[in-house]
């Protein structure tokens, strides 16, 4: 069991913080424009924005430093009710990265972050009709449920592990053993994420 004066190390890279909050931003904006016929070029943009994170996360999943990696959050289900069960009695299990309730959020977000903004894409080009308007719009709904069950998640983890989760996705750093630590920031890989993610969203506005 992690103690709450254990030494603060970096788990969080740059492309994982970035990534997440262009996606954050993207969402935000893509729900309150979505409605807007006025702002419809910025719908487009901010749902491109999420689309081009995610495409570069997966790919990043594979190749980035562990923490990052599928392979260090992608859990049993069973792990996953084990961790939520400890959540709900204040008392879970301390893990470095992604906890397995949090992994599955994080797959789940990473989908609908494709399939919503794919849907809209064939709903801005009058590909599929009606089915692609509502199945934009039904993705979109669900995403904002997963996205709200995920803030709650972060929210009472928080108060759980008396650790302030949003800042460790802001900083980079959580408690944990010096030798979990990652190597460096990885803020060029960052860089060439925020490059990607404008020539995407130049390239729809373009369209």
């Amino acid at each position: 069991v992690m103690e709450p004066n254990e030494n603060k190390v970096l788990i969080w890279d740059a492309v994982v913080r970035l990534g997440h909050w262009l996606m954050a931003l993207g969402f935000l904006v893509a729900w309150l424009t979505g409605e807007s016929e006025r702002l419809r070029l910025v719908h487009v943009a901010a749902g491109g924005t999420v689309a081009a994170v995610v495409l570069f996360r997966v790919v990043w999943g594979f190749v980035g430093p562990w923490p990052a990696r599928f392979s260090s959050f992608v859990r049993p289900w069973r792990e996953a009710w084990d961790y939520l069960v400890g959540l709900a009695r204040l008392q879970p299990r301390h893990y470095t990265g992604h906890n397995p309730a949090g992994g599955i959020a994080i797959l789940a977000l990473l989908a609908l972050g494709i399939l919503t903004p794919l849907f809209g894409w064939f709903a801005y080009e009058e590909i599929g009709g009606k089915f692609a308007e509502k199945a934009h719009e039904a993705l979109a709904n669900f995403m904002l449920a997963v996205v709200l069950v995920h803030l709650a998640g972060v929210f009472v983890g928080s108060l759980a592990h008396r650790e302030n989760l949003v800042r460790a996705m802001v900083l980079g750093v959580k408690r944990a053993a010096p030798q979990e630590a990652i190597e460096r920031p990885y803020t060029p890989m960052a860089v060439v994420l925020f490059v990607w993610v404008a020539i995407v969203v130049y390239w729809l506005l373009r369209q």
